[in-house]
């Protein structure tokens, strides 16, 4: 479901740029891609998607990952995707969701206007 969503942006380091390497914006559709449009570019140094429309991102933060989070279980049934972040000490879960965003000791919750940069590193593998 991810890929078919025009949210995807390049990213240098944990900064959303476009295709072209210009700035990408969280609040402004136009600077955002397809998947297949951001896998061809070559700018920056990653990718990743945009938060929004029912889009929402669980961020977990300095994860054991052979021990995760109760609350991470609790979650993928329903998720759309999870991988671990790039730090490899975290994880990412996709929900679909419109709930406002909040940050809990060591979980942040993201559901609109923010940049989430991706590794591709799914979990559980």
């Amino acid at each position: 479901m991810l890929k078919s969503l025009p949210r995807w942006v390049r990213a240098v380091g944990k900064r959303p740029i476009m295709c072209d390497g210009s700035p990408a914006s969280s609040t402004d559709p136009d600077t955002w891609a397809s998947y297949p449009e951001v896998m061809r570019s070559k700018a920056g140094d990653g990718y990743g998607i945009m938060l929004g429309d029912g889009l929402a991102c669980w961020d977990f933060d300095h994860v054991d990952l052979t021990s995760p989070p109760a609350k991470a279980l609790e979650l993928l049934p329903d998720a759309i995707y999870a991988e671990v972040s790039s730090s490899g000490h975290g994880l990412h879960v996709f929900v679909e969701s419109s709930e406002s965003s909040f940050r809990r000791a060591g979980v942040e919750f993201y559901s609109r206007s923010r940049f989430i940069r991706m590794t591709g590193r799914r979990w559980p593998k």
